[in-house]
């Protein structure tokens, strides 16, 4: 390469600024996967202290502002979504895997610093659910499956932050704020019918050298490529969650493309016999697993709401330019009862989200409230998503209109349990 850039050739051609940019990018790309293929989580001698961060100061009334942070975030992720996400979306889906462009695009924000402590290198203060949602809803609103896709590595450094001793924050939490955060997921979902979380078919028992799992997870993102996994599995009938380092093991992983999401690259993993640390246990005295699955929970309401918004402003300018008869389909009663209810229920599912998230932010008790949110975005979300191709009429039934792959999308809100958390 010395001896390319020194020939006097390229600048008489007008070659030399086109081939430095494509030497840095070879070598930035190079020295990238190089890091990556070498990545290893070390256990930590001299650890930091467990960080919990502390709750929010309850305020007097149920305010739904949002303060300057927030609203700085909120407006940082809709540019994202607005110019990035939205216009990848049709090609990702079609191809089932998250584009380059868009990984890089949104690198650049380090969403996972959002849940890191800032004694690891975050700028997390406290506990922050109602963040969470508002991020989730803004990249669900660009689109759903890529916002899972990016969320998934954010979720579980938010779960170690939450839970994790102080050796698991030390030899994890770092690693999420570097300019290439580890690819990380949850494996909560099961390929059992009438999945229970709360009861889960995949075992841990306890060995000499730690814990021995077995069973099978679905809808794990980016399965395939990733570097750490949040394994729920029953221990002693009890639900834990465990963490796995993938690196060097021989796991079973299939591709499984579904009706949606299919940007989110969505796998299944199965553990036969798979042998683990006894450090690998997530947390410890003040571990709750029903906590975890509310929060999780919270966090695929916030993706609802964000599609569900996302048909609500793509369906209200098609009804008022759409003629028929004369007059624009939204003169309609039919039409304009259809559309107000689709607000309705967008705001009531973001209503009862935010509650929620509240609730969980100040320290109070948020179990009945993120259950009222999941039954309301299970059974409204589907229902936008149908109402949407509906008034779309024969262009909602065609990949033209990006409703249809929102329809698709919004019916895995009461299908699946992981993917992201608060």
């Amino acid at each position: 390469m010395n001896r390319i850039s020194g020939n006097p050739l390229l600048d008489r051609l007008g070659l030399r600024s086109p081939l430095e940019r494509t030497a840095y990018q070879g070598t930035r790309t190079g020295f990238r996967t190089i890091a990556l293929a070498g990545r290893e989580f070390k256990r930590v001698r001299n650890w930091l202290p467990r960080k919990r961060l502390p709750p929010g100061a309850p305020g007097d009334l149920f305010d739904l502002s949002l303060d300057d942070d927030q609203q700085m975030i909120v407006d940082s992720l809709k540019r994202l979504a607005r110019d990035v996400l939205r216009p990848a979306a049709q090609e990702a889906d079609e191809q089932g895997r998250l584009p380059e462009a868009v990984k890089h695009e949104a690198a650049a924000l380090g969403l996972p610093m959002y849940a890191v402590p800032s004694e690891f290198g975050g700028v997390a203060e406290q506990q922050s659910p109602v963040t969470s949602v508002l991020i989730a809803e803004q990249l669900a609103w660009g689109d759903m499956a890529l916002a899972i896709r990016l969320l998934a590595p954010f979720s579980v450094a938010q779960a170690i932050s939450c839970w994790g001793n102080g050796e698991q924050q030390s030899r994890y939490l770092p690693a999420f704020c570097e300019d290439t955060p580890p690819v990380a997921s949850l494996a909560i979902d099961e390929p059992t019918p009438l999945f229970d979380p709360m009861q889960p078919s995949t075992t841990a028992t306890e060995t000499d050298q730690g814990y021995r799992i077995n069973g099978e997870k679905s809808f794990v993102i980016a399965g395939a490529e990733c570097e750490l996994l949040l394994v729920s599995a029953a221990l002693n009938g009890t639900p834990r969650v465990f963490i796995i380092e993938t690196t060097g093991l021989n796991l079973a992983i299939a591709d499984t493309p579904g009706m949606g999401l299919r940007a989110a690259e969505a796998t299944s993993v199965r553990f036969d016999n798979l042998d683990v640390p006894a450090d690998a246990l997530l947390g410890d005295d003040d571990f709750c697993f029903q906590a975890f699955i509310d929060r999780a929970a919270l966090m695929r309401c916030g993706l609802a709401i964000g599609t569900a918004q996302a048909v609500l402003d793509y369906v209200i300018p098609y009804c008022n330019d759409r003629q028929a008869f004369g007059e624009p389909i939204s003169h309609r009663q039919s039409v304009a009862f259809m559309i107000s209810n689709m607000a309705i229920e967008t705001d009531s599912m973001r209503m009862l989200t935010w509650r929620a998230a509240s609730r969980a932010e100040t320290g109070r008790s948020f179990h009945r409230e993120s259950c009222l949110a999941r039954l309301l975005c299970n059974e409204k979300s589907m229902e936008i998503g149908t109402n949407g191709v509906q008034l779309l009429g024969g262009h909602g039934f065609v990949k033209e209109h990006p409703v249809e792959r929102w329809y698709r999308d919004l019916r895995s809100t009461a299908t699946h349990h992981g993917g992201v958390h608060a």
